[in-house]
């Protein structure tokens, strides 16, 4: 029990910073690649949509892999010989301590909200099954049947219906591997026939893509953050940019993007009055709301982005997520004082996070490099798991992983080390922890 809501707790901690850490850094990369079109911001928004729901389950985790890249990083790579040093387990800024009780309280709300949001999300599946399962047959004649298998054939999509249904207020898209394209009932007779042609168009255009499927992908991976208000600006441009690309698809498809355009406001204009469609993931022309922009990119020139600078943009947008990755997970916070933490003494050493002992060292020498390591040109990190007695003095060391040529320079060094003793509920308790030992050499 403790186990979970621990891991709810550090979800929820975490994706209050490591979602408008995304969605900022999203943003920055969006503009990045504006230039080069909707389908590269589209990229862009989906990728940190994903991120958004991912990071904070990832950050639950033991990940303890982490801190060796990140030291890496901080280690100076051009001296000489360098020899730095991480401690802890890895959660870097270290553990939260609350009262226990506010702690499972948290928890538990945390738990039935996205059980709330989980059940909100099966019921929007029932009802589109509902809506699938008593929609009328649409059929198509003359032109409109004609365009139809042109639209099958352009956007390689056989398992194609059309349909009517009072219960929908705009066009959608449905269905994982049996399509269904339903419209609302009596839109047929009432548009025009370039104003239909969009709508299919469109529409397929959404088939062409699995749109229907990645937005149930998406939903499942936000759920543990679909509370969060910021977390909702990432869904907004991702489904704006979805739309804009399939207004360029289908723009395509009719062979004229000012006419397309017309057909769009008409649509717009015509179902204003409606009910908009209330589910994220029901694709629609009319999902996004945001016509003013989809206008203007359908008559705006278009300047394509070529060579070194498309290159250095998609370059510069994997290296701010991977950094933000990193970041992210590295910076995770952890928790402790969950209920019955602080009501009896452990039976074993606690573990402690990074900077906590970090600030409780109070003395002891760096290791050295050793000489004939150094020679030799060895180099890499020594992993040790060290128990810390009450008093503060190293009880235990042992090796975990690295070259043996460093490891005695390590142990040596860190056997000397001593602490503040780390207090729990004001007791002093031994404490377990890594410490990693990185020696490097000038490249």
């Amino acid at each position: 029990m403790k186990t979970l809501e621990t891991f709810l707790l550090s979800c929820l901690l975490n994706s209050l910073w490591q979602v408008p850490l995304v969605v900022a850094v999203g943003w920055a990369a969006a503009l990045m690649v504006r230039r080069m079109g909707p389908e590269a911001e589209h990229r862009v928004w989906a990728s940190g949509l994903m991120l958004a729901g991912i990071l904070p389950v990832a950050s639950g985790l033991p990940w303890e892999w982490i801190r060796i890249p990140l030291a890496w990083s901080i280690a100076h790579p051009y001296g000489e010989a360098r020899v730095s040093v991480v401690m802890g387990p890895g959660t870097g800024l270290g553990a939260v301590p609350l009262p226990s009780a506010l702690l499972a309280g948290v928890a538990a709300a945390y738990a039935l909200l996205s059980a709330w949001f989980a059940a909100r999300f099966l019921w929007r599946w029932w009802r589109l099954l509902a809506v699938c399962s008593d929609a009328q047959e649409a059929v198509l004649s003359g032109e409109a049947a004609l365009f139809w298998n042109q639209c099958r054939s352009r956007f390689g999509a056989d398992e194609v219906s059309l349909a009517s249904s009072p219960r929908v207020f705009g066009p959608v898209t449905l269905g994982v591997r049996h399509k269904l394209i339903l419209l609302p009932t009596g839109m047929l007779e009432a548009v025009t026939l370039d104003d239909l042609r969009a709508v299919l168009a469109h529409e397929f255009a959404h088939i062409r893509r699995q749109d229907f499927l990645t937005n149930l992908i998406y939903e499942c991976l936000a759920l543990p953050v679909t509370y969060h208000p910021v977390f909702r600006i990432a869904r907004r441009r991702m489904m704006e940019t979805r739309e804009m690309i399939c207004d360029q698809m289908a723009a395509a498809a009719i062979e004229g993007r000012n006419q397309y355009a017309r057909s769009l406001l008409r649509l717009a204009r015509r179902l204003s009055g409606n009910r908009p469609a209330t589910t994220h993931y029901a694709i629609g022309i009319s999902d996004a709301n945001t016509f003013e922009r989809r206008i203007m990119k359908l008559t705006e020139k278009r300047t394509e982005v070529r060579g070194v600078l498309r290159v250095a943009g998609i370059g510069a947008c994997i290296a701010f997520g991977a950094a933000t990755c990193m970041s992210a997970l590295a910076l995770r916070v952890g928790v402790s004082g969950l209920a019955g933490d602080h009501d009896t003494k452990p039976n074993g050493p606690v573990n402690v996070a990074p900077g906590v002992m970090q600030a409780q060292k109070i003395s002891g020498p760096n290791p050295v490099y050793p000489p004939d390591a150094k020679k030799a040109r060895i180099q890499g990190t020594v992993v040790l798991e060290a128990v810390i007695g009450a008093d503060g003095t190293v009880e235990h060391l042992t090796v975990t992983s690295g070259p043996s040529a460093l490891q005695q320079s390590s142990l040596d060094a860190v056997r000397q080390w001593t602490y503040k003793p780390f207090l729990l509920n004001s007791e002093p308790v031994e404490v377990k922890t890594t410490i990693n030992v990185i020696y490097t050499l000038a490249k």
